[in-house]
């Protein structure tokens, strides 16, 4: 089954590069931006858009799926949340470190010469 849009746990997220971002917020969705699970036990219709902001522009179509045997799409989502997850302290940490690197104390982040 495609994506379901009216879910209360999808979301969407369009950046300035024009990239659009499907997901489920419940990460229950494995082959998420293009199935969900057909008998998903969290599916519950949206019943009202209310504090949402709509644009006035077209959303753009969905990818097409790749042609993947049945559960392949899954398990190399899979392999890249891996990737991630295992990267994510380091990239934490050089952060902190680059933050620490570029504080500086008091009234002199005020003037501060760029």
């Amino acid at each position: 089954m495609a994506m379901r849009e009216e879910c209360k746990n999808f979301q969407s997220r369009t950046y300035d590069s024009g990239e659009v971002a499907r997901f489920c917020i419940i990460d229950l969705a494995p082959e998420a931006p293009w199935k969900c699970p057909d008998d998903c036990p969290k599916y519950e219709r949206r019943l009202a858009d209310v504090g949402w902001t709509h644009g006035n522009l077209v959303e753009p179509a969905i990818e097409a799926e790749p042609n993947l045997p049945e559960g392949e799409a899954a398990a190399i989502l899979d392999q890249a949340e891996d990737i991630i997850n295992e990267i994510g302290p380091q990239v934490v940490n050089d952060v902190k470190q680059w933050q620490a690197k570029n504080q500086r104390p008091g009234w002199k982040r005020l003037f501060k010469n760029r």
